[in-house]
């Protein structure tokens, strides 16, 4: 009865990650195409948009969850980071499934100066087909989007080494500047 119950469980277990790798979102947008809107609220209940970004580079960065230890390794690099960023001319906006107080209480506990918004409904993530399913839940994947001046997508990250992830984005936007 015993082995019975772990192979099941072991079926039920390899079912549900295949169906993760196949429920997962909508189409990335491609560098080059305009970025798709936002309307997202941060941990203090102000409403952040695309067009808020205009004239300077956004790094839109999706992660799965607030305070676990990539999302803190990322969250905390981007905080370090965050001068060289802006005098490139950059802003940094996190977005997560996760309501407003796990944002606040991350935000507080890891003193992130840059706004994380709450996409509880998946719908911008989605957007950016950066939203997988797992049945009921909804989950960000860690990807990030480089969206210029303009409000095009610039670069688009979906393998991210959250320990070097910022010093990459400073490297990209530098390399940007001196090509054009």
């Amino acid at each position: 009865m015993t082995l019975k119950i772990l192979f099941y469980s072991a079926v039920l277990l390899i079912a549900l990650l295949g169906y993760r790798s196949y429920a997962t979102a909508g189409e990335l947008p491609k560098v080059g195409n305009f970025a798709p809107n936002f309307k997202l609220n941060d941990a203090q209940g102000k409403t952040h948009q695309l067009a808020d970004y205009a004239g300077q580079y956004l790094v839109l960065y999706f992660y799965p969850k607030d305070d676990t230890p990539g999302c803190t390794k990322e969250a905390c690099q981007f905080r370090d980071d965050l001068v060289q960023l802006e005098k490139l001319g950059a802003k940094v906006v996190g977005v997560s499934v996760d309501n407003s107080d796990s944002h606040a209480n991350f935000a507080k506990k890891y003193h992130l100066p840059f706004p994380l918004l709450s996409d509880i409904e998946g719908k911008v993530a989605d957007s950016y087909g950066a939203l997988s399913h797992l049945i009921v839940v909804k989950i960000a994947k860690r990807y990030t989007f480089l969206i210029d001046s303009q409000g095009k997508i610039a670069k688009v990250y979906t393998k991210v080494d959250t320990s070097k992830h910022s010093q990459q984005i400073i490297d990209d936007i530098n390399n940007i500047k001196n090509n054009h």
